[in-house]
């Protein structure tokens, strides 16, 4: 970018300059000032607009000014026209408007510079930040690709999740529909069974057929002369037991104790009970007497097992041979109690003091007094009939039955196990069932065994205590069931021998 000079001629002459053309030729050259396009083409244009001025003679200008590339020169090339043309004294008067005129076109030329390098500024920055975004984004382009796919198989996995969460909410609600469903059918159950047993009740208390035979006040006080206190053969809950004859047969009178608890319920249930029933290991009811709370039983003359095996009155200690038929006799009468139409029977007080011997050691079950009917539907391990408070002997009331209130057959299987234990050990029921699993655990039963018997059947023994440990598992399933595990093991080892 330039100006054109042309030297001034040989021979001095007034400076003639055509002011107007020079003017109009400045006004009418446009200068793109905004367009961005036109910034990087400004200079060559602007060069070849001044190389078009139109040249003057002056002979106090001698300017030898080359082309130059820049504004800058342009510029500079101006001011020392400008001060040539001061410095000429020139008399010409056109001279202070041409000085303003170069002055201002040396502002446009500053402005325009400075747009121009504000441009090239502006342009080398937004290249470089484009420089910079394209690195970000080759940079990143693996890790949004990495971040998408883990999105995608998030929201998948989300939705897996979403399936199965909703598949176990409609698996709950079957469950809890169901569970509500045999809610409603084991109340109706119960309702139907407590129902039926009122029933058999109501039938059993009408029936005349089997109410057994009635003693008058009279008989009784004679048969045991006014309840001599000689005659007395033992004590339980319900009252005490007096030795008798009625009718020249030996009996057992037990009477009603007046503060007894429950003492006529029980009275009127061992009534119903016995008066129906016949079997050779239960205990005989021969009559009551109703006016006194009385029941007559044959009488047994080697008084309960509970005396026997602690050897009360100097005793004769009981042989294992007889032990072990004693206990088949106990299961043999229990299983008849179970299997008792219409409805099970349930005794809840077994134990040695209600375990009756004769003179042949026959076993004999008695005091039935709370003994249940239990609905056949609901007798077995699964459904349980709910009472509302455990009755029996502690230590020998099965503990599931005792903490829930449901009774079934297997409920007798507990006590049946504590009193097997005692059976072979002669120890009280209290701790029994810990000594014998340690002693078992240790090898050491036979020390734990009555050592009133000397000459036990290590081997046999140990599986009788092996069963009677099963039988006292704390929950009902997992006892054996009696007619065919329990009963059938006894009479083998009783046979054996």
């Amino acid at each position: 970018m330039g100006l054109s000079v042309i030297n001034p001629p040989s021979t001095p002459s007034p400076i003639k300059p055509s002011r107007p053309e020079l003017e109009d030729e400045i006004r009418n050259k446009p200068v793109n000032r905004g367009n961005e396009r036109e910034k990087e083409r400004f200079p060559q244009k602007l060069n070849s607009s001044l190389s078009n001025l139109p040249s003057y003679d002056s002979p106090a200008i001698n300017l030898p000014i080359q082309k130059t590339g820049s504004l800058d020169a342009l510029i500079q090339n101006l001011d020392l026209k400008t001060e040539s043309e001061k410095d000429g004294n020139s008399t010409m008067g056109s001279v202070k408007d041409m000085e303003a005129e170069m002055k201002r076109l040396k502002m446009e030329l500053m402005q325009t510079k400075r747009m121009f390098d504000t441009a090239c500024k502006e342009a080398i920055s937004e290249k470089r930040k484009a420089d910079e975004l394209n690195t970000w984004k080759k940079e990143e382009a693996p890790r949004i690709e990495k971040a998408l796919l883990s999105e995608v198989s998030a929201l998948a996995s989300v939705e897996v999740e979403k399936a199965k969460a909703k598949t176990a909410i409609e698996a709950a609600e079957k469950a809890q529909k169901l569970a509500k469903l045999e809610k409603q059918k084991r109340l109706v159950a119960e309702m139907q069974a407590k129902q039926e047993l009122e029933k058999r009740r109501a039938t059993v208390s009408s029936n005349k057929s089997i109410t057994c035979r009635n003693y008058t006040l009279e008989e009784i006080e004679i048969a045991t002369d006014c309840f001599a206190e000689s005659l007395k053969i033992g004590e339980g809950g319900y009252g005490p037991v007096f030795k008798g004859k009625l009718e020249n047969t030996a009996v057992a009178i037990k009477v009603l104790r007046p503060d007894a608890k429950q003492g006529k319920k029980q009275f009127q249930r061992e009534v119903e009970i016995l008066s129906c029933i016949r079997h050779p290991n239960m205990v005989l009811l021969l009559g009551a007497c109703p006016e006194y709370g009385s029941l007559v039983y044959e009488f047994m003359d080697y008084g309960s097992l509970e005396d026997r095996l602690y050897r009360r009155s100097k005793t004769p200690p009981i042989p294992w041979r007889i032990r072990f038929k004693i206990a088949t006799d106990i299961a043999t009468g229990l299983l008849f109690l179970h299997q008792t139409k219409p409805e099970p029977l349930v005794h809840r007080d077994l134990k040695p003091a209600n375990i009756l011997l004769n003179k042949n050691f026959v076993c004999k079950i008695g005091d039935v007094g709370l003994a249940h009917l239990v609905p056949a539907s609901v007798a077995n391990e699964v459904t349980q009939y709910h009472m509302t408070s455990a009755a029996g002997t502690l230590c020998y009331i099965d503990p599931e039955y005792q903490q829930t209130g449901s009774l079934g057959t297997k409920s007798d299987i507990y006590s049946l196990g504590i009193v097997l234990l005692q059976i072979i050990t002669g120890r009280p029921p209290s701790g029994i069932t810990r000594y014998v699993e340690d002693a078992l655990e240790k090898g050491t039963l036979e020390s734990l065994l009555d050592r009133s018997v000397s000459d036990w059947p290590i081997e046999e023994t140990i599986n009788f205590a092996k069963l009677a440990l099963k039988c006292v598992e704390l929950r009902k399933r997992d006892r054996p069931d009696l007619d065919n595990v329990v009963l059938p093991e006894l009479r083998r080892i009783s046979n054996m021998f």
